[in-house]
């Protein structure tokens, strides 16, 4: 895949994407977490090139939704999807399904759909997945206690680029090495002249420490998987929920991301543990130590009376001798009593062993003083002592938990990347089960054979009970079930549209079908925006590969979409050239398009619409387009149009305590009676009922109308 060819996709953005592991299978796939990673490119943009990848793979030119309300139908259909996902990786996902006029990106995600409608959402797997993020990159890792070293300056540079998070020194020989050692707890040395070299410190001769970074600074995979460790833990628990076969061992992942502290060090090791806080608590432990020898030393001199002959004192004195002097003559005893409890103490607090103890041991003199104090030097070995024996501790175990979790790094990875796929596929189930939905069935020849063999392995998730496929539908007592495949446009069974803010259960299901060019007629309020909105969301999903709310969809596969909403009052001239222009063109090149207008006669004045309309529809049906155009102007329309046009008529079956009772599936070749023809009938039956009641005669006095002129009116409307 030639990545400067993907859309919207520059220089720049190209450098970014090639610095992936396989970049070309991250954009095919529409991984939008791989892509993410790439530098600078946000998890919103990678949807976008992912989008932009899939039309260039598939041949797409990305202009099915041909106008604004088109579009936006897309986008209300698309949020319904977002609102069932529970990451935000998942969100993005849904960005790279969009309706497509090609048959195998159709079929790619009808595949994909099938699948997903065989998942169940449940809720534990649904609070597992809130865990889930897509995985972060470890930052810049600095190892501060351990240093690469070698006499060869080509060496060096090569060093510093395979191993940025260590320092790396430049020695002349041995005595160079030993140096070094002095100043860091490990030295690895990348010379094969120092092999045999005994030196003090932990000095180690590596000369293919380059070949395998990550041995070398285990601190690399280990702060990738303690950034990621609570996702990573997640993604465990979405895989055992759902039953999902991981990528992985997970149970050595597990293992290891428990011997990993927050911080990338390694946790649960009482040695390093031990040694860590010996570290930490050594000044507070020294300090406590030479408390404890004060307070004994203080405790002995108030006890005990202390006698100096005259001559003794001058003599100390002429010396120069002080407290130091009494007290070794005086309380020796008790000062080197209060020494090693102080010695002791240091010990303890420490939890040191025998070799650390006799270190500690000599941060306290034998020589008298007052106050005790501790010996810095020694202090100061006894921590570099500490550090160093840490370090190499800490060293060992972090090689040997990197060596653990390094062949699960790829696994982890994909176990991540699945459990968000996972919750991609569970909006789609979510959203199906919700809206009842059934994957729809496209009758092109092309892609019949196809379309037929995936409507019989998917699920319209009805619920567990109605696991089958419903397709074809057993139904054929309508119209639209009867069409055949070559006269089809689209024919919806039992459809609810999801754009209707109101319950499933509150909706009347809708059977519609059209094939060529029609007319809806109906009354106000009676649905034809409705009907026009779920024809629209119908074709939309099943370009998009996705179920459809319905009980059964049949329907060509359209090269566009155009969805005219009705217009806010009448355009001035130039809007109106405008649409007329549009018109023109789509006139002209709209064979394989599917054309939705709601009421264009608003446009322009009555008269002039219904002229415009019927060239309109004249224009669309020689092109071969399937079109549904909804006006009250359905009978003049018909009247200037050049060939048989079909109306259909959504029905009003009256009026029921001042509302209209409508059948809102359109009545095929009907033209559907206006409000105002129902209202005059209903006056007119209430005129004829008080004038029976009045023995067939009405007066204006009695508040009454002569149903003669209601008739009047209903003859206007044959």
């Amino acid at each position: 895949m030639d990545l400067e060819s993907i859309p919207g996709v520059g220089e720049k953005t190209v450098r970014a994407l090639s610095e992936l592991d396989d970049p070309e299978r991250a954009l095919r796939a529409g991984d939008v977490a791989a892509i993410a990673t790439a530098p600078g490119i946000t998890q919103g943009r990678a949807a976008r090139i992912a989008r932009g990848a899939i039309r260039l793979e598939h041949d797409d030119p990305g202009d099915f939704l041909a106008t604004d309300r088109a579009r936006e139908v897309y986008r209300q259909v698309l949020s319904l999807l977002k609102e069932r996902t529970v990451t935000e990786y998942a969100a993005e996902r849904l960005e790279t399904v969009y309706p497509s006029s090609q048959r195998s990106r159709i079929v790619e995600v009808q595949e994909f759909a099938s699948e997903a409608l065989e998942r169940e959402p449940d809720p534990a797997i649904l609070e597992a997945l809130e865990g889930v993020e897509p995985l972060r990159e470890s930052g810049d890792v600095r190892v501060r206690e351990r240093c690469l070293a070698t006499t060869d300056a080509e060496r060096y540079s090569e060093a510093r680029q395979a191993v940025p998070e260590l320092s790396v020194e430049v020695v002349e020989d041995a005595q160079g090495l030993a140096e070094l050692a002095r100043g860091y707890a490990t030295v690895i040395a990348l010379d094969e002249s120092f092999a045999g070299v005994t030196l003090e410190g932990d000095v180690q001769v590596r000369p293919d420490a380059l070949e395998n970074p990550a041995e070398v600074v285990p601190e690399r995979p280990l702060s990738f998987f303690a950034q990621n460790r609570d996702r990573l833990q997640a993604a465990v628990e979405v895989h055992r929920a759902a039953g999902l076969e991981p990528s992985c061992d997970l149970e050595a992942l597990e293992d290891g991301l428990s011997r990993l502290a927050e911080d990338g060090t390694v946790a649960g090791d009482e040695e390093l543990d031990r040694l860590t806080t010996a570290v930490d608590d050594l000044d507070a432990a020294a300090s406590a130590a030479e408390s404890v020898a004060n307070d004994r030393l203080r405790e002995a001199i108030r006890e005990q009376d202390v006698t100096i002959e005259g001559s003794d004192l001058l003599s100390l004195v002429e010396r120069g001798a002080g407290v130091d002097s009494l007290l070794s003559r005086e309380l020796a005893d008790d000062y080197a009593a209060a020494v090693e409890a102080a010695r002791d103490h240091l010990v303890d607090a420490l939890d040191l062993d025998q070799g650390e103890a006799e270190i500690a041991r000599r941060a306290f003199s034998d020589e008298p003083t007052f106050p005790v104090e501790r010996d810095e030097d020694a202090v100061g070995r006894l921590r570099e002592e500490l550090t160093a024996v840490r370090e190499r501790r800490a060293g060992r175990l972090k090689r040997e938990l990197a060596a653990d979790l390094a062949d699960q790094r790829k696994g982890a990875r994909d176990l991540v990347r699945d459990a968000l796929e996972l919750d991609v596929e569970l909006a789609i189930s979510r959203f199906a089960r919700e809206y009842d939905c059934t994957m729809p069935e496209f009758v092109d020849s092309e892609a019949r054979e196809q379309t037929a063999e995936s409507s019989k392995t998917a699920s319209p998730s009805r619920g567990s009970s109605e696991a089958a496929s419903r397709l074809p539908s057993s139904r054929d007592d309508g119209e639209t079930a009867n069409m055949s495949d070559d006269a089809v446009g689209f024919a919806i069974e039992g459809g609810r549209s999801p754009l209707l803010d109101e319950p499933l259960e509150a909706i009347e299901p809708v059977d519609y079908g059209v094939a060529g060019v029609t007319l809806l007629s109906g009354v106000n309020s009676g649905g034809k925006t409705s009907t026009l909105d779920l024809v629209a969301s119908v074709v939309v999903l099943a370009h998009m590969g996705l179920p459809v709310p319905a009980e059964r969809v049949r329907l060509r596969r359209f090269d566009d979409l155009h969805y005219h909403a009705k217009s806010q009052g009448t355009l001035d001239a130039g809007a109106f050239e405008s649409t007329v222009r549009e018109f023109a063109d789509l006139a002209e090149g709209g064979e394989g398009s599917l054309v939705i207008v709601d009421e264009l006669e608003s446009i322009t004045e009555p008269g002039a619409s219904a002229k415009i309309i019927a060239g309109i529809l004249e224009a669309l049906s020689e092109n071969g387009a399937t079109a549904v155009f909804v006006s009250h102007m359905a009978d003049e329309i018909r009247e200037m149009a050049d060939f048989e046009v079909t109306v259909d008529g959504i029905e009003a079956v009256g009026l029921v305590d001042g509302e209209l009772e409508v059948n809102r599936s359109p009545v095929k070749d009907h033209l559907a009676r206006s409000t105002p023809e129902l209202i005059v009938e209903k006056l007119a039956t209430e005129s004829r009922e008080t004038a029976d009641t009045n023995g067939g005669t009405a007066t204006a006095t009695d508040g009454a109308t002569d149903p003669l002129f209601y008739d009047r009116l209903l003859e206007k409307f044959e």
